[in-house]
């Protein structure tokens, strides 16, 4: 089901009505914009794969993938009720935890026709709690009925490999780094203080996208130059 948040993206990236939910050929696009078509991408990033590939052959394309920076869970006791609770959640989210959805489009960017943009947003997310468990040992005990938009606060436009170090805190990463002749994933985990398996996922992203070329190995893994 469309969320509320889908909805709102839609309307902040289109500039009038007629733009939205537009019928082409045989893909139903969520903003055509002047000549841009924008695909507007809450959930997997693997779910549009095939349909951007076939799109990029003859449109320019904007993928739009919203990145969550605070959540607001707003509870409710039953669906559709009132809501009665409010709280942020402590979990901060990260722009470079997007890497994990980029994995999806390795073949796809960078791409002349492509543009991806990342809006660093704010939401309310609905719950309604479950009064009864389910036997499942992962079952949170309540559903999320929907997702809002609450606030936004910048974007982040990639077009081309290098544009993807965007998405990794300019704070932490010292230009020493990014002018070594060589790094490996220890160097980034370190830089950007994530798990070392985090930093081999953005890595296997930008060597996948030329942003960066492996240059060699060592006892301490495989290291790479910055394109």
């Amino acid at each position: 089901m469309e969320t509320s948040l889908h909805q709102q993206l839609k309307l902040h990236y289109a500039t009038s009505p007629d733009q939205i939910e537009v019928t082409m050929g045989a893909y139903r696009i969520d903003v055509i914009r002047d000549d841009e078509l924008i695909e507007i991408q809450c959930a997997s990033l693997s779910a549009i794969r095939k349909k951007i590939l076939d799109l990029l052959r003859r449109h320019p394309v904007r993928i739009v993938k919203p990145a969550i920076h605070r959540t607001r869970i707003c509870k409710r006791q039953i669906q559709g009720g009132p809501t009665t609770s409010r709280r942020l959640s402590p979990k901060r989210g990260q722009p470079h935890e997007l890497f994990e959805e980029l994995i999806y489009l390795r073949g796809v960017f960078p791409h002349d026709n492509l543009v991806l943009e990342v809006p660093i947003v704010d939401v309310n997310q609905y719950r309604w709690m479950r009064k009864r468990k389910s036997r499942r040992r992962r079952d949170p005990g309540y559903v999320i009925e929907d997702v809002e938009l609450d606030q936004v606060h910048r974007s982040i436009e990639l077009t081309t490999p290098q544009d993807l170090w965007k998405l990794l805190p300019d704070e932490q990463i010292p230009e020493s780094l990014r002018d070594a002749e060589s790094i490996n994933t220890l160097d980034l985990a370190e830089a950007i203080n994530c798990p070392r398996w985090i930093a081999q996922r953005i890595v296997y992203v930008m060597r996948h996208c030329n942003a960066l070329t492996p240059t060699g190995r060592d006892k301490t893994g495989i290291h790479y130059k910055v394109a």
